[in-house]
């Protein structure tokens, strides 16, 4: 039985960590437990839709407050 240091991260761990690592803010135990357990495809795999909701959000800000200001 697996102990829970020996866990591999969970979901909402990984997208924390790839949150947080987006932003510059990880911490060095997260990062030391991604590394360890965590497979390097999920966190690239997590990595590139996040940045293509956060980029997709932007954009859709910029549109509406472009709409409301009328250009």
């Amino acid at each position: 039985m697996d102990t829970p240091d020996n866990k591999p991260p969970t979901f909402w761990q990984m997208l924390h960590s790839v949150m947080a690592a987006a932003f510059g803010v990880q911490s060095g135990k997260n990062r030391t437990r991604d590394f360890t357990h965590g497979k390097p495809s999920h966190f690239v795999v997590l990595g590139i839709v996040f940045t293509a909701v956060f980029a997709l959000t932007l954009f859709a800000i910029v549109k509406l407050v472009l709409l409301m200001a009328g250009v």
